[in-house]
């Protein structure tokens, strides 16, 4: 790789280059036998939570049939197998699609750009906004200078930021990821006609504050997390904390720990827990799934880890 990229260029390659990508690789695979753990790999609870929220959202529609609802980067699909499980009312109108971000097309768009159709339907983003390309800009005594990569090394050039980047009070020295692309899909979506967009993902509502605490961009590899993007390219996952700020301002925006108890995951915790009291003399399979209940809750809700994850809204 000699040749000299931006740096979400570079992601770009590293990520989905068909033949040599770190998802053609066969990685990239959430659960605990693959890369990483997202909300859904935790367990059903997750998707028994949305599918509450799913239902509401279906009347407030007027309860239409069909109710397209969308998964967008759904990886194994771990999401839509728990809604299946939970049924909700409006299970007998919906139709769930699945689409995985690392799929591409004749035309070499990703998954992530394939939602076709999108008039009234529900569309679902769970960790996806950190997973499209981002460009990387370093504040200067002078003003700003983009990253760029050769030969496995950063080079700064001096660039013309973004006009809300101009505005940020951001330190000599300090980096901030420039979501263009995530911009751009959450932007098609809500041109689209989708009714709901709804986005999970790891990040700040200001991106000075990502600028401030550093440590924002990641890479996975079999649950080790490291900060080194050019090490071993094509054979780690490249993600960045999201700035909620760049993207259309949100209808809503709250951490995912208010979100999910909102839409009543300790009424499931507690019927969870009733029915495991019930059948724990001699459990059944839904036995053992509610009991399971209690510590997927526990890790949903973590304030230092998914609990924290922010949840936008556009409606």
């Amino acid at each position: 790789m000699e040749q000299r990229l931006r740096f979400d260029a570079y992601v770009d390659r590293c990520l989905y280059d068909p033949e040599q990508g770190f998802y053609a690789s066969g990685r990239g695979v959430a659960g605990r036998r693959g890369d990483f753990i997202t909300s859904p790999e935790v367990g059903p609870l997750f998707g028994a939570v949305l599918a509450r929220a799913l239902d509401a959202w279906w009347r407030e529609l007027g309860c239409p049939d069909p109710y397209v609802v969308i998964d967008a980067g759904s990886g194994p699909g771990t999401l839509q197998r728990s809604l299946e499980l939970a049924a909700p009312a409006c299970a007998a109108a919906w139709q769930l699609r699945s689409i995985d971000i690392a799929d591409r097309n004749r035309n070499g768009a990703s998954g992530a750009d394939q939602l076709g159709s999108l008039e009234g339907s529900v569309v679902i983003a769970n960790e996806l906004l950190d997973n499209l390309p981002f460009r990387v800009l370093e504040r200067t005594d002078s003003g700003w200078s983009e990253v760029y990569v050769v030969a496995m090394a950063e080079e700064l050039v001096d660039t013309e930021a973004p006009a809300w980047a101009e505005a940020l009070s951001v330190e000599p020295g300090q980096r901030i990821p420039v979501h263009d692309r995530a911009v751009r899909w959450v932007e098609s979506v809500l041109d689209g006609g989708a009714a709901r967009l709804v986005v999970f993902d790891y990040g700040e509502p200001a991106t000075e504050t990502l600028a401030r605490r550093g440590g924002w961009l990641r890479t996975y590899r079999a649950h080790e997390r490291g900060d080194d993007p050019y090490r071993e390219p094509g054979s780690w996952d490249i993600t960045t904390d999201v700035g909620f700020d760049q993207l259309p301002a949100p209808d809503g925006l709250v951490r995912q720990a208010e979100f999910l108890s909102r839409w009543g995951i300790d009424v499931l915790v507690e019927q969870g827990r009733e029915y495991w009291t019930a059948h724990a003399a001699r459990p059944d399979v839904a036995a053992f799934r509610m009991r399971s209940r209690l510590n997927e809750a526990a890790a949903l809700l973590d304030p230092r880890a998914l609990g924290n994850w922010l949840v936008a809204e556009w409606s």
